[in-house]
């Protein structure tokens, strides 16, 4: 697959050639040339997997100030190619001085948890419509209700620990609600509260490592578009944690996440035996067990999705890096504030 998107050329069609061809960059595959994309189209290049770029054309892209990123075929950074230090420090810098601007950085943090919100929402009434049971379904609905005036409260929070506050309240309902979107094997997946570090029960197991597979493609997502992974807004700087990933992975723990988890679940791709109990009653996923979710989680990325500022539907897989842009755009003041990712 081929995608030109907010300026970056994405190539993800397996063994395909990036070369340059006078100013234009042509991508083969198979012998023949599949795209041809004039390199002033072109800000930046990200190359998925097995993909290969010709000496002239990496050489041309870091000349012209146009970064080339390398990433596996599941998603995960590995490099980054870049000409002399232009832009990316400016980026930078203006990475920095959000996050010291109290007032901007309120505002960033505001508008990922209101798309973690409405997200969360969404969640709850589609299990709502999908239940069977009168009582749950009212409960959902209740739930959903809960959150949307919390959302609609996230306007006058005027501090980051508002809005955390705010957050916080919101997780509570949507995770007291959780077993009830588990439809099928209820016993066997019985969820109670959110546990962690380790997880105590299976659906917690599963929670848990999605959540890493997410986490891990926030990063190459921040990384790939020149942003420092440890500089957040909703999150707290901390030693070694990518805060800015993780705020950037909160508005889709619940599509790409807590959706595909209950998925799994509820259709019964995954079962007991693909988890087992360690020492101190720590749950995790098996070998078996993580293979059918890395299997289910990559055709889930594959899933072509509308993005509200891209006129064709893209692969969920590439719409975090479409959001790390947008998030860039931002805190240069291209942007008046931060639209985040919301499914219609």
């Amino acid at each position: 697959m081929i995608g030109e998107l907010l300026n970056t050329l994405f190539v993800m069609t397996p063994n395909a050639y990036v070369r340059l061809d006078s100013d234009t960059l042509r991508v083969e595959a198979n012998g023949s040339t599949i795209s041809r994309v004039p390199m002033h189209h072109i800000g930046s290049v990200v190359l998925f997997g097995n993909v290969m770029i010709s000496p002239g054309a990496l050489q041309r892209c870091a000349e012209d100030d146009r970064s080339v990123t390398f990433l596996d075929i599941n998603g995960r950074f590995k490099a980054r190619v870049v000409g002399p230090t232009k832009g990316n420090i400016l980026l930078r810098e203006a990475q920095w001085t959000a996050h010291t601007d109290p007032t901007f950085c309120t505002d960033i943090a505001r508008s990922i948890v209101a798309g973690k919100l409405q997200n969360c929402r969404s969640n709850l009434l589609r299990a709502a419509r999908e239940h069977r049971s009168p009582e749950d379904s009212k409960c959902l609905r209740e739930g959903a209700e809960q959150i949307g005036i919390l959302t609609r409260a996230l306007p006058e929070a005027k501090n980051l620990d508002e809005i955390r506050g705010n957050e916080g309240q919101a997780a509570a309902i949507y995770f007291g609600l959780f077993d009830r979107m588990i439809l099928t094997q209820r016993t066997d997946f019985r969820f109670e509260s959110r546990n962690r570090r380790p997880p105590r029960d299976r659906t917690n197991a599963l929670l848990s490592f999605i959540y890493a597979l997410l986490a891990n493609d926030c990063t190459s997502a921040v990384e790939g578009v020149g942003l420092d992974p440890q500089i957040g807004y909703l999150h707290s700087l901390r030693s070694g944690r990518p805060a800015l990933a993780l705020d950037l992975m909160e508005e889709f723990r619940p599509t790409l996440a807590e959706r595909l988890a209950l998925t799994l679940i509820n259709l019964k791709q995954i079962t007991a035996d693909d988890f087992e109990v360690r020492p101190g009653d720590s749950v995790l996923l098996n070998e078996k067990g993580r293979k059918a979710v890395i299997v289910a989680y990559q055709k889930r990325k594959q899933e072509e999705v509308s993005h509200p500022l891209v006129k064709a539907k893209v692969p969920l897989g590439l719409v975090p890096h479409l959001q790390a842009r947008l998030l860039a755009r931002t805190l240069r003041r291209d942007m008046d504030s931060y639209i985040p990712y919301i499914p219609k």
